[in-house]
């Protein structure tokens, strides 16, 4: 079943918009979203080539991310998550999307397994004397939820241009106890709103770099 187009007024003489041709960037969908061919092909039906091909022969060249997203999880039965995620993979394949890129600016993320409870791990994001020893930076935390999340406005820390006022996600998962019996917490970092391509592969390198301080500092 084709999408229903979004109406635009033409600006190519009134001809019709040919739909969008899956690019050489099509064999990147993989690398650039971190997700294979066979998760995605596990997870939605389909490979990534698939996907491009399929939502191309349906119009969604001429959709917003959110159409291409609504139809992904209402028509195609797919869950939420995988629906934004096939739809930033189309859009990066068809050029209408740089790696990192969301409407409302580039995000990055990273991830870090530690070897505490995830109370500590929490500790060392909601509270000032838990960032001193690993976090320098100037920021406003709008909102904490004990060992689940914390939400914050970054104003600096990374040294990248635009970096003022971009937003962090911080989310922690209790993992089972390792084979040492030890507590173990999942840390989950999406740094949002930030300028340009070249600065979120900046301040991706920089969270690779303090996430492993703080796996030192709360382990040691």
């Amino acid at each position: 079943m084709r999408l229903a187009a979004r109406v635009d007024p033409p600006d190519n003489g009134g001809m019709p918009k040919p739909a969008a041709k899956a690019t050489t960037k099509s064999v990147d969908v993989a690398l650039s979203t971190k997700v294979s061919d066979a998760a995605v092909k596990k997870a939605t039906g389909r490979d990534w080539a698939a996907w491009v091909a399929r939502l191309s022969k349906a119009g969604a060249a001429d959709l917003t991310h959110k159409q291409i997203a609504e139809h992904l999880s209402e028509n195609e039965r797919i869950e939420p998550w995988w629906a934004q995620m096939v739809t930033v993979g189309y859009e990066q394949a068809t050029g209408r999307r740089a790696r990192h890129e969301k409407p409302d600016g580039f995000s990055v993320s990273g991830s870090k397994t530690i070897a505490v409870p995830v109370e500590k791990a929490f500790a060392a994001f909601a509270t000032a004397r838990g960032r001193g020893r690993w976090l320098d930076a100037d920021l406003a935390v709008r909102k904490a939820t004990p060992s689940k999340s914390v939400r914050i406005t970054w104003n600096s820390g990374t040294g990248v241009r635009g970096e003022a006022g971009t937003s962090v996600e911080v989310n922690l998962y209790e993992k089972p106890a390792g084979k040492d019996g030890l507590p173990r917490s999942s840390v989950q970092v999406q740094h949002n709103k930030l300028p340009d391509a070249k600065a979120a592969e900046a301040v991706k390198a920089w969270w690779k770099e303090r996430l492993g301080v703080l796996k030192s500092e709360l382990e040691a």
